[in-house]
């Protein structure tokens, strides 16, 4: 026996699909919510500042065909240079930290062990630099290998605050002339990101220097901080009213 199709099943999705396109019809676009007279803006602030921190490497090596020899006079000169700088250590103004101690092997053209080779580092760093480049003068059984100079964390966090206000009026500034060009009465924020230039507390700025202490008869390291910049970066978006 054969059935009839049934036409109520036919008529159901033609009827959702236009019941569908009614109702997306009625619902009314709420233009509120779309994005219209917003204006980019960035303004930024730059302090030039004192560097008050200075950070000097010491180093030194030997060669030898004793490896036992060879790192006992690495030890010898490092004992020798870290007394020297623990006589006028102190926090914050002249810290000392030992680096890198390293005793390898030296080979010949057929690959055979001919000799060693070691190095020791010591890093002096802090606020008083006079001191610092006293001692570095006074250090005769290393080289001075790199000298950096950099912003402390204090004086940096110090300087951003004052450049972030500056850039943020500068920003205000900005959005309020614009606002007033463009035909607007006033203006509300609605974005803003604050950046600064660095990311760590204390950007170097490194020397290499290599230079035997021994031949400088005592006499303090040469020394010019200079400055270091500090810029702070205001960015976003207002909207006009």
């Amino acid at each position: 026996m054969r059935f009839a199709h049934s036409p109520v099943r036919a008529f159901v999705l033609p009827a959702l699909f236009a019941f569908g396109i009614a109702n997306a019809q009625t619902q009314p676009i709420n233009v509120l919510t779309m994005p219209s007279s917003v204006l980019s803006l960035t303004a930024s602030a730059t302090i030039d500042t004192p560097k008050d921190l200075m950070s000097v490497m010491f180093s030194v090596t030997r060669d030898g065909t004793d490896s036992g020899a060879v790192q006992t006079q690495i030890k010898q000169a490092l004992d020798t240079a870290l007394a020297e700088a623990r006589k006028v250590a102190k926090p914050g103004q002249l810290d000392v930290q030992t680096g890198a101690f390293s005793l390898s092997p030296r080979y010949s053209d057929k690959g055979k062990i001919n000799g060693w080779q070691g190095m020791a580092q010591l890093k002096v760093e802090g606020r008083d630099m006079p001191a610092i480049a006293q001692l570095a003068g006074r250090i005769s059984t290393m080289t001075v290998g790199d000298v950096a100079y950099g912003i402390s964390r204090e004086v940096r966090e110090r300087v951003e605050q004052e450049a972030s206000a500056q850039a943020i009026a500068s920003f205000r500034a900005k959005a309020a002339a614009n606002t007033k060009l463009f035909g607007y009465a006033d203006y509300t924020v609605r974005e803003v990101s604050v950046n600064t230039n660095e990311q760590g507390p204390m950007p170097y700025e490194r020397t290499v220097m290599m230079s035997s202490m021994a031949k400088m008869a005592d006499a303090p390291l040469p020394m010019e901080a200079g400055k270091g910049t500090v810029t702070v970066t205001v960015s976003g978006a207002v909207q006009m009213r």
